[in-house]
């Protein structure tokens, strides 16, 4: 599992701290001066949360539900700002540049915050932040349109295997867990099928209702489940390793693919790397209390709240699977 390392920086401060202390009878704060008393304090002023993909998303909308329901447990105003732009990395960039003292703040979107500094020069890499707390996470659906000519997840795969990238399947961007999970589908199993990459939820649904594909496979998030109980799409399959009780399909493991089931989109809060323990735990514990609040859990949806809270250290284990599953893939 990663761990995060104290900067070079740090150090030096910390052994500056020791120095002075020699041949004084004062006990060390744990932090250490004005600086321990401050995140000792936290939060004393306005907290930043940055969004990094547009506002009316579920990034945006987990990140004003959680940032509410902070404030009002912390006392302190937090600003929400949407900051969107290459696959969430200017909101990460945004993020990063707000200081590692607990005030500026990202909802990340797992796994492309991961996978974006994998295949591309964004700005930072995934030991430069420190995840904190899962808000919600969202299972990825293999559907098609109602007049599809595919009943079941057997039929489009085994019409795949036949007719090697004959299928176009949307996916929601070319870093996203979807389309690496087709990746995976055609070099693991040998079931081609053509990645159609759209920026997001509204452009696949056009896509799929217009027959522009032949299916997309798409977060599952609210917009979804109303097409799917109005019979516009239908499911043939889910992304998880268990089966989505709210979803009438199977896994892509009881498929055959035992192997594809990272595709779970996971919003969860992060801060840059450097930011003091008892500040992480200050949020860690606040998004837990909030998570136990019924208003909180409607607004963000009863289904997407994991069952078992995903704390700092469970986020970051979350997130080495996604690297070690898509690194390779993403470094050929």
């Amino acid at each position: 599992m990663r761990r995060f390392r104290a900067t070079a920086p740090a150090i030096l401060a910390a052994s500056v701290l020791v120095l002075a202390a020699c041949g004084d009878d004062a006990t060390d704060t744990e932090a250490g001066g004005e600086g321990g008393e401050a995140a000792a304090e936290y939060p004393t002023e306005d907290i930043s949360l940055i969004v990094p993909y547009a506002a009316g998303g579920p990034t945006d909308l987990a990140a004003r539900t959680i940032g509410t329901c902070i404030e009002e447990e912390l006392g302190q105003t937090v600003v929400v700002e949407n900051r969107e732009g290459a696959s969430g990395s200017v909101g990460m960039q945004a993020m990063l540049a707000g200081g590692n003292d607990g005030y500026s703040l990202s909802l990340i979107a797992v796994p492309a915050s991961a996978t974006n500094p994998l295949q591309d020069d964004v700005g930072y890499t995934n030991e430069d932040y420190v995840p904190i707390a899962a808000v919600t996470q969202i299972p990825s659906a293999l559907i098609v349109g109602e007049d599809s000519q595919f009943a079941s997840a057997e039929e489009f795969f085994s019409y795949a295997e036949e007719n090697p990238g004959e299928l176009n399947v949307g996916v929601p961007g070319t870093t996203t867990s979807q389309a690496m999970e087709l990746r995976r589908l055609a070099e693991e199993y040998d079931v081609e099928v053509t990645a159609v990459p759209f920026t997001g939820n509204a452009e696949m649904t056009t896509a799929i209702l217009g027959g522009n594909v032949d299916a997309i496979f798409i977060n599952s998030s609210q917009d979804v489940l109303t097409n799917i109980e109005a019979g516009s799409f239908v499911p043939l399959a889910v992304s998880p390793a268990e089966p989505v009780d709210y979803i009438d399909a199977p896994t892509l493991a009881e498929s055959g693919f035992e192997e594809l089931t990272s595709s779970v989109s996971v919003f969860g809060l992060a801060a840059p790397a450097g930011v003091p323990d008892n500040v992480v735990s200050t949020l860690e514990e606040t998004v837990d209390t909030c998570l136990q609040k019924d208003a909180v859990r409607e607004q963000l949806g009863e289904d997407y709240v994991p069952d078992e809270f995903i704390g700092s250290e469970a986020f970051a284990q979350r997130i080495d699977e996604i690297v070690e599953a898509y690194g390779p893939i993403l470094q050929e």
